[in-house]
């Protein structure tokens, strides 16, 4: 397995995706994933007959890619740990292209002109099943293969009233697929080697569809971009790493190389950044009058 994509250059791509396949599934050829990349890059690009281009400042192709590459190396992963059941090549499949899908939801229709596709943040999760309902029948996917695909869009959100997500799976190996999409998504996100620089940008995201949903300002989670930036430390150890260990089933464990006593590159890639951050919140902190200063 090749190195980690962290940059946004989707150059060469699909060859790292064939030697994937090649280690996991041997000489069968990728036919589904191909297909659904070159369509969702081709939504996201605005070449699609039904879609604009995506103009979101944070929520792009290049996103879906590093989900893509961490949800591959958790796959090799579980193989190289031999866990049962084995994720066969069909499943495998769904869930890239559940990965591919997971935020299409972002996307605007071209009669749709006003403002962003990040007004749609707060239902982006259910308008991607929408999405992935109305295209993957039209290249093979069957209906119970579409509703495992939903399942593991839904598993994506982390403000769902309704948490294990794998629960709700009818088959152990789904539940396994489905975990893997969405601490992909997380790590993929939060790994990113200019996730903090990234943050102002999400923000921008967050605002848009504050304001389209009419939040008042008292109510909005962050209501500056530094409120985000203080509050990312504490979103990571308190919301998402309970999450992955937990409700996500550990899948982060298979992202160790060399298995099993090597590094986690992702984890520890985030780690790195939420030191960083903190590291800046204390240096501004005591750069102000001893008054101003958080008690």
């Amino acid at each position: 397995m090749t190195q980690c994509i962290v940059k946004k250059n989707l150059a060469g791509f699909e060859e790292v995706l064939e030697a994937v396949y090649a280690y996991l599934f041997g000489n069968q050829k990728a036919a589904l994933s191909k297909q659904v990349y070159h369509d969702v890059e081709a939504m996201f690009s605005g070449k699609h007959r039904d879609y604009a281009a995506s103009d979101t400042p944070y929520h792009d192709f290049g996103h879906a890619v590093h989900v893509l590459m961490c949800f591959a190396r958790i796959m090799e992963g579980l193989r190289m740990a031999k866990v049962e059941p084995a994720v066969s090549f069909r499943y495998f499949e769904l869930g890239l292209a559940a990965v591919l899908l997971h935020d299409t939801g972002y996307l605007k229709a071209r009669s749709d002109v006003e403002g962003t596709g990040a007004k749609y943040m707060r239902t982006h999760v259910e308008r991607s099943c929408m999405v992935a309902k109305a295209y993957l029948p039209t290249v093979g996917v069957t209906e119970k293969e579409l509703e495992f695909v939903r399942r593991a869009i839904l598993c994506t959100t982390t403000t769902s009233s309704t948490p294990g997500f794998r629960f709700q799976f009818c088959m152990q190996v789904e539940g396994i697929v489905g975990c893997a999409v969405a601490t992909a998504d997380c790590l993929g996100q939060m790994s990113a080697p200019d996730y903090m620089e990234a943050l102002p940008r999400l923000f921008k995201e967050m605002q848009e569809a504050d304001d389209f949903h009419r939040v008042p300002p008292e109510e909005r989670m962050f209501k500056t971009v530094e409120d985000l930036v203080r509050g990312t430390p504490r979103f990571w150890r308190d919301v998402m790493q309970p999450r992955l260990e937990n409700e996500l089933m550990g899948m982060y464990r298979y992202l160790v190389r060399p298995w099993p006593d090597g590094e986690n590159y992702y984890v520890n890639t985030i780690n790195a950044t939420i030191a960083r951050i903190e590291k800046e919140m204390l240096g501004a902190e005591q750069e102000k009058p001893a008054l101003l200063r958080r008690t």
